[in-house]
């Protein structure tokens, strides 16, 4: 596929959001981003800025340094993690029924009838339709009067079949690969301790088939982080 992309033959879709400061932050966050010009074409003949903002925002990638007992920051993370086929888990109509779906491990094992056991390397991402949303805060956060978020996410035990299938990672197209409501952020621990990343906050994934795509996975190489911004691409013959 590498091959043909020069060729057309082959398809790169960008399953990233571009950075700026209209995006959906995490609840209770204050700052988020923020750019400045350092240089203008008109002033100084070049065009540079300056730029702050918060690790996991946007499309972002959770290292397995982020919550215990996760130990590597990004630079850390081996790079042969960030290339992998795509497992591709449709959950859109049951995310449509219930906001606060759970992908228990009987789907995984049912995409696994279809497919073929998941290989190790694969970066396997849930599919809920949240993406349409974006960037709306409201309807993405999907808050209830007391300010708890209800959006899709994996299960533990999902979660737990997954890490035994040794993947690289997982990903999403809602906030976090928990569900909204979830108290204790129990995919992460196990999911992060298990050395996998997660990816948040992905841009639509409709074009994807469930099996068949190849993603190039490409975050700031931020020394000591917890997270960071990343550019996600899907190759697709």
């Amino acid at each position: 596929m590498l091959d043909e992309i020069s060729t057309g033959k082959a398809r790169v879709i960008d399953l990233s959001y571009a950075i700026n400061d209209k995006l959906v932050p995490w609840p209770g966050d204050e700052k988020w981003f923020e750019a400045k010009v350092n240089a203008s074409v008109e002033k100084n003949g070049y065009f540079t800025r300056s730029f702050w903002m918060l690790e996991h925002y946007g499309t972002h990638l959770d290292a397995p340094a982020h919550f215990p007992p996760g130990k590597a920051t990004v630079d850390q993370i081996p790079p042969k993690q960030f290339f992998g086929p795509a497992v591709v888990l449709d959950v859109r109509a049951d995310a449509a029924k219930t906001a606060d779906y759970q992908l228990p491990a009987a789907r995984v094992e049912e995409w696994e009838k279809r497919h073929g056991r998941i290989q190790a390397g694969a970066i396997v991402l849930l599919r809920t339709g949240w993406a349409l949303r974006w960037p709306d805060a409201r309807k993405y956060r999907n808050q209830d009067a007391q300010g708890k978020m209800h959006f899709p996410g994996f299960s533990v035990d999902a979660a737990k079949l997954l890490t035994e299938r040794k993947i690289s990672g997982v990903g999403c197209d809602t906030m976090s690969v928990d569900y909204g409501a979830s108290e204790d952020f129990a995919v992460h621990h196990l999911a992060l301790g298990a050395g996998l990343y997660h990816l948040e906050n992905l841009a639509d994934l409709s074009a994807l088939p469930e099996t068949g795509a190849f993603l190039v996975v490409a975050p700031i190489k931020l020394e000591g982080g917890s997270g960071g911004p990343v550019r996600v691409f899907a190759l697709l013959p």
